[in-house]
């Protein structure tokens, strides 16, 4: 069997002609007959050429990995207990779900509280200003994405460094009208973001203090890339500090372009040339700023590299690290590189287990650590918590709660035209009866009936994951996070059983023989 999509998907707006018949190992219809119009990958590629490379519409449409890897949490069965009870005393009226203690904190000398063991990992596409609104309702950590000045129409540049930048102010500002104590917004910088003095400009301007150094994409090991339409755009990209391809300022390009005979632009996100110098004296030079919080966040490579990232992150004091597994997405990724490239989530978890539980041994300092990578339900939480345990303390969800942050705009956008969507008739036409996460608002803040429908949509979504996730831990008798560990999920596959170490279920019969 293939594991690989065919080439045909929605990422790219292609299909097959004849998806019942399809040839695994190429992923081509069996039969390419002469009179086909080209609807697959192939076809589009004939028409668009490396354009066919990217993904549909990356304005406004997110994405994630469409191959059917060997090896994800499903594998993963949670275990329960009927005895005992940890993190609150064995009495019944104490040890009930709504008692599990979720709340946590990220960082070493000036942590901050969170009402769950959540990150939202960087976003500055789509409806992020609910996305924000809505961790600041909720709670918990959220991400500004990368390159995110090189959105900002009005961004000012002097002398090759970010003099104002305009944009990134409102995005700490929709999380910041909502603060109540908990969670934090985080300003992710990649290579260009630092030669451009991003994170330097926000904290001493904007008064950020958490930021997220990136070594790569998430869901491809490079930096940003993106088609550049114009001549004009192009060369204020280049003006910024960016590479652009083919150069806009070589008049046999500009002369190319005019004639409408050469390549398209395109903007080519610098690759980190980073080493471990750098990286810990950058760390200091950020604290020395008035940052309180730094943030490492990276990719699902080489082991090696992973377990370099780590022990740097212990060297200069790293609060906490991110990683993501193959199988997530959301940003404008190229399509084979989102689907071949990198470890899978489950995989990537119990490689960093290891490594972390090799670096505790030796006498590291150990970084918190998060994972994420295609994580959406609590069931997913939940696994991934008990599996990295004790090391891994923090889950990112981040295209499940941007597709919240949507839909619960979408629906808002429907009310106010007087139209209730179908699907959710059978709760009321109202904003009250249909959005059950405003009653609890209420509670928090003064204005709750003025909140925006997707920012209620991220903390509803949210408090439902909290939910799930208490249901879980009650399931096995654990009352606060520091009580889940790796014996409280099981293998199902040989597959699973080999990669994460842990004991099956014929492991843990014997141990119940044991008890006779």
């Amino acid at each position: 069997m293939s594991y690989s999509p065919s080439l045909g998907t929605t990422v790219t707006n292609t299909k097959m002609r004849t998806p019942e018949n399809l040839s695994p190992f190429s992923g081509m219809c069996s039969v390419c007959t002469a009179n086909c119009t080209g609807m697959c990958e192939i076809g589009l590629s004939a028409i668009r050429g490396w354009e066919a490379t990217y993904p549909y519409q990356t304005d406004r449409n997110q994405f994630a990995s469409e191959k059917d890897y060997p090896l994800d949490y499903s594998h993963l069965n949670i275990n329960g207990r009927v005895f005992g009870a940890w993190g609150c005393k064995e009495d019944p009226t104490e040890a009930t779900y709504p008692n599990a203690d979720m709340t946590t904190t990220v960082g070493i000398d000036d942590p901050v509280k969170l009402t769950l063991p959540i990150i939202l990992p960087a976003m500055a596409k789509l409806n992020w200003k609910d996305y924000y609104a809505g961790a600041a309702m909720a709670g918990v950590l959220v991400v500004i994405g990368e390159d995110v000045v090189m959105k900002d129409q009005n961004l000012i540049i002097h002398e090759g460094k970010v003099q104002k930048a305009p944009l990134i102010e409102e995005m700490l500002s929709a999380f910041r009208k909502y603060e109540r104590g908990y969670g934090d917004i985080v300003l992710q910088g990649n290579f260009d973001d630092e030669y451009l003095g991003v994170l330097d400009y926000a904290v001493k301007e904007l008064g950020v203090t958490s930021v997220e150094l990136k070594f790569a994409q998430a869901a491809k090991g490079i930096q940003g890339l993106g088609i550049v339409e114009s001549l004009e755009k192009a060369l204020m990209l280049k003006q910024r500090g960016y590479i652009i391809h083919p150069d806009p300022e070589d008049p046999k390009v500009v002369k190319k372009f005019k004639k409408d005979a050469g390549p398209r632009f395109e903007k080519v996100g610098k690759l980190p040339i980073w080493d471990e110098d750098h990286l810990i004296r950058r760390v200091a030079e950020l604290r020395a700023l008035g940052v309180k919080r730094v943030f490492f966040k990276t990719g699902p490579f080489h082991p090696k590299d992973l377990a370099k990232i780590l022990t740097i992150a212990s060297k200069a004091g790293v609060d906490l690290v991110t990683f993501d597994g193959a199988g997530g997405g959301s940003g404008n990724s190229p399509v084979k590189m989102m689907n071949e490239w990198g470890i899978p989530t489950i995989q990537l978890e119990s490689i960093l287990y290891r490594l972390l539980k090799e670096m505790e041994s030796k006498g590291y300092s150990l970084p918190q650590v998060a994972i994420t990578g295609g994580i959406a339900m609590e069931d997913q939480v939940f696994k991934a918590l008990a599996l990295g345990a004790p090391y891994i303390s923090m889950v990112g969800i981040g295209r499940a709660a941007m597709t919240a942050a949507m839909v619960g705009k979408t629906v808002e956008d429907h009310l106010k035209e007087n139209r209730v969507p179908k699907e959710f008739q059978r709760f009321g036409k109202t904003k009250e009866e249909l959005f059950e996460g405003l009653k609890e608002l209420r509670g928090l803040y003064v204005h709750a009936d003025d909140f925006s429908g997707g920012a209620i949509g991220v903390y509803s979504y949210l408090g439902r994951i909290k939910r799930g996730v208490q249901h879980l831990m009650a399931l096995n008798r654990k009352f606060n996070l520091a009580s889940i560990a790796r014996e409280d999920v099981v293998p199902l596959t040989v597959v699973a059983q080999k990669a994460t170490g842990l004991k099956d279920y014929n492991d843990l019969l014997e141990e119940g023989l044991k008890q006779l």
